[in-house]
């Protein structure tokens, strides 16, 4: 398998940081949730919630549609809940990529059932080509072309979530 880069890391950070600027001017004041969706968006929502200019809280869910496959089961498990009640506040779902928009659109019809004042999603990566099911989302990064990826945070069974720049994942080379 080889790793070609695809978004450096100081492009990424750049970005974080004009995400975090908008998320901070779109919610003044208010409580605010940040809904990290484990495992791949925790190196984003580490650096989003750093360079926000306002406090939030943070909570975790875990969620798979994948196992150890690059292509999406379509079927949504929740591995991990919330441990808190969303009801009047504002939810920001973040997530590292938005791919076939199934996990997504479960996702934020679940979350509008705990009666939130505002369900949005802030993803780091966009791939609009794969997409089954619409996804609005409020806050994007980057988008990319239809190529498997792994890097600050997304893996590929497990393996190269610690790299800090988003790479192509190449798994027929040697």
């Amino acid at each position: 398998m080889s790793l070609r880069p695809l978004i450096s890391e100081e492009q990424i950070q750049t970005r974080v940081r004009e995400i975090a600027a908008q998320i901070t001017a779109d919610y003044p004041d208010g409580t605010l949730y940040l809904i990290c969706i484990l495992k791949g968006a925790c190196f984003f929502l580490a650096d989003l919630a750093r360079a926000m200019g306002r406090d939030a809280f943070i909570d975790f869910m875990a969620i798979s549609s994948y196992g150890t496959e690059r292509k999406s089961s379509g079927e949504v498990k929740i591995i991990k809940d919330l441990d808190i009640s969303l009801e009047g506040a504002d939810v920001l779902i973040v997530e590292d990529i938005i791919d076939t928009g199934i996990t997504l659109n479960y996702l934020t019809a679940l979350l509008k059932t705990r009666k939130p004042r505002s369900v949005r999603i802030a993803a780091l990566l966009d791939k609009p080509s794969r997409r089954v099911r619409p996804v609005d989302s409020a806050y994007v990064g980057f988008q990319i072309p239809d190529e498997f990826v792994v890097g600050y945070g997304l893996d590929y069974a497990e393996k190269y979530r610690n790299l800090r720049e988003v790479c192509i994942l190449d798994p027929d080379s040697e």
